[in-house]
C-alpha cells in the first residue's frame, strides 16, 4: 500500500510540477499555447574559434544592425575573461574582444536577435569612393573592358548592366569571363568591372535564414549603389532584391573578422526562428533571468537546434509505450521506430519508407547468406554493418545518377540501428517464420510512421520546445501507462467467439 502511495505521490507531483511551469511561462511570460498570431524573431548566434599563441589577444568582428526588414532587438556576447567593446566605425558596427593573454583553443560566442519588421529601414550611406584594392594585368584588364561594353550594349540603367555582366559572368563558353575568373572571384569581378563604369558596388556577407540552421558559412553577394539606395544582387543567379529570408551580416569595407594574437580563426553560424507574442515584440526583448523560466532559449543557438529535435522524443516514446502496452503492438526492438522516424524527418517520409525497405530487405537477403557461414555474433553483426553501409551507399550513388536528389537523404538513417534490426529479424525469421518477421516489422514501421507524423506536428514541435514543463507531464503519463496490467486491444479478438454466442 505504502509503494502505491508513493508512486501516486510521484505521479501528482510530475504532472502538477509540470503543468505549473507551463502555466507560468504563458501567464507571465507570454508564450502561447498556440502559433496562432504570432511575430517572428530570427536569433543569429556567431561562433569564433582560433589557437591563441600566448600574446595579447584581440579580435574585432563586424556586427549586423537593423535593415530593410528587420529590426534588431537585442545583442550579447560570451567570452569568460575577455574585454567586450561595441564600437561605431564609419563602415558599421564592430564587437571587439581582448584579453592580454590566452593559450590554446579559444571559443568566442556573439548572439543577436532580428525581429522581422516590414517597417524596418536602414540609414542609406552615400558610398564616396571605389574599390581599388583589385589590380589586374593587361589581358584580364581587357577581358574586363570587353564584358562591360557587350553588358552595356545589351542594358539601359546600372541595375540591368549588374544582370548582363552576370548573365556574361555565368557563361561558360565566354572565354573573357573564364580568363578573369581564373585570377579573381566572381563577385570581386563584378565590383571591378563595374567601376569601370563609375558605378558603386560592394561586396555583402549574407546569411540565408533557415530554422535550425548550424555552422552556416557567410555567402557573399554584390550590392549596387542605384543613386538613391542600395540593391542587392545575387552573383550566382542574377537574381535582383532581397528576399524575406536573406539577412546582411557586413559589408565588404566592414571586415568580417580580424584576429590579433591567434591562428587558425575561423567563423560560423547558427540560426534559430522564434515565435514571438505582439506584446514581447513591442518591448523587443525576451526575459531571461527568472529560475522559473526554464527555457531552451537560454541556450546557445547551435545546441537550441539540437534540442528542438531531441524534445520531441519523448513524444515518440509515449506513442511507443501506448502503441506496445494498451494496443499490443509488435515491433523490432522497444524504441527503434523512435530512431526511424527521427530519419524519416530528415528524408521526408515516402523517401524514408522505400529506403527502409530497400536496406533492411537487401540486408536479410545477406544476412540469410551470412548465417549458412556459421559465423560467431561479434564477426556476423560487424559483417552486416558493413553491408549496411556499402547498400547505403550504393542506393544513395544510384539515385544521384538517375536524378532523384531525395534518395541522398537516405544517410540519415542510423546504420548500427539498421543492422541490429536485420541481425534480429534473421533470428525472427529462423525461428518463428517469415509471418513473425512481417508482423514485428509492419509494426515497427507503422509506429515509425505515426511517430513522424507527431514529431512533424507544428502544434506538438511548438509545445515542446516552448514548455519544458511538459515533459514532466509526459512522464508521468509513462509512468502510469507502465502501470497497466490488463489486457491489449489486440488480445480482445480472442473473447469474440463468446460475445458472438
Amino acid at each position: 500500500m505504502t509503494s502505491r502511495t508513493s508512486f501516486y505521490l510521484l505521479i501528482s507531483i510530475l504532472i502538477i510540477a509540470g503543468l505549473g511551469l507551463s502555466i507560468y511561462r504563458h501567464e507571465v511570460y507570454g508564450v502561447p499555447w498556440t502559433q496562432g498570431e504570432k511575430h517572428t524573431a530570427w536569433e543569429l548566434e556567431s561562433r569564433i574559434e582560433f589557437d591563441a599563441i600566448e600574446q595579447p589577444v584581440k579580435v574585432s568582428m563586424a556586427a549586423p544592425q537593423t535593415q530593410a526588414g528587420f529590426t534588431q532587438t537585442s545583442e550579447t556576447t560570451s567570452s569568460p575573461g575577455y574585454g567586450v567593446t561595441t564600437l561605431e566605425t564609419p563602415t558599421g558596427p564592430r564587437i571587439e574582444w581582448s584579453i592580454r593573454q590566452a593559450t590554446g583553443k579559444q571559443v568566442l560566442y556573439y548572439k543577436t536577435q532580428m525581429l522581422v519588421d516590414e517597417q524596418a529601414e536602414q540609414a542609406q550611406r552615400v558610398p564616396t569612393t571605389f574599390d581599388t584594392s583589385i589590380t589586374l594585368t593587361g589581358p584580364q584588364q581587357t577581358a574586363a573592358v570587353e564584358l562591360l561594353a557587350q553588358a552595356h550594349h545589351q542594358s539601359a540603367d546600372n541595375q540591368t548592366l549588374t544582370r548582363e555582366l552576370i548573365k556574361a559572368l555565368n557563361d561558360k563558353s565566354n572565354q573573357n569571363a573564364s580568363l578573369l575568373l581564373h585570377s579573381i572571384t566572381r563577385e570581386q569581378a563584378i565590383i571591378h568591372i563595374l567601376a569601370l563604369e563609375k558605378i558603386h558596388a560592394r561586396i555583402v556577407d549574407t546569411l540565408s535564414l533557415e530554422d535550425g540552421r548550424r555552422r552556416q558559412n557567410p555567402i557573399p553577394m554584390v550590392e549596387i549603389w542605384s543613386g538613391k539606395a542600395w540593391q542587392l544582387f545575387n552573383p550566382v543567379s542574377g537574381l535582383e532584391g532581397r528576399s524575406t529570408h536573406t539577412l546582411i551580416w557586413s559589408t565588404q569595407n566592414n571586415r568580417l573578422l580580424d584576429v590579433e594574437g591567434g591562428q587558425n580563426s575561423a567563423i560560423s553560424f547558427s540560426i534559430l526562428a522564434q515565435d514571438l507574442t505582439p506584446q514581447q515584440a513591442t518591448d523587443h526583448k525576451i526575459k531571461m533571468e527568472d529560475l522559473l523560466n526554464f527555457s531552451i532559449h537560454s541556450l546557445p543557438i547551435e545546441e537550441q537546434a539540437m534540442f528542438k529535435t531531441i524534445m520531441l522524443i519523448p513524444i515518440g516514446a509515449l506513442i511507443v509505450v501506448f502503441l506496445r502496452i494498451i494496443v499490443g503492438l509488435k515491433t523490432s526492438g522497444t524504441f527503434m521506430p523512435i530512431l526511424i522516424a527521427v530519419s524519416f524527418v530528415q528524408t521526408q517520409l515516402l523517401t524514408g519508407i522505400i529506403g527502409f525497405l530497400l536496406v533492411v530487405g537487401t540486408g536479410l537477403i545477406i544476412r540469410s547468406y551470412l548465417s549458412k557461414l556459421n559465423l560467431l555474433l561479434v564477426s556476423r553483426i560487424s559483417a552486416v554493418i558493413i553491408s549496411v553501409i556499402l547498400i547505403i551507399s550504393i542506393f544513395t550513388i544510384a539515385a544521384f545518377k538517375i536524378g532523384l536528389l531525395e534518395g541522398l537523404s537516405i544517410t540519415f538513417f542510423p546504420m548500427i540501428i539498421l543492422s541490429w534490426t536485420i541481425e534480429r529479424m534473421s533470428i525472427i525469421w529462423e525461428e518463428d517464420g517469415w509471418k513473425e518477421v512481417l508482423v514485428q516489422g509492419g509494426g515497427s514501421l507503422f509506429t515509425a510512421v505515426l511517430v513522424y507524423l507527431a514529431m512533424t506536428n507544428e502544434l506538438i514541435r511548438h509545445l515542446t520546445f516552448n514548455f519544458m514543463g511538459l515533459q514532466l507531464v509526459i512522464l508521468a503519463i509513462i509512468l502510469i501507462l507502465g502501470n497497466y496490467t490488463g489486457y491489449r486491444l489486440s488480445e480482445l479478438r480472442r473473447f469474440k467467439p463468446l460475445v458472438e454466442d
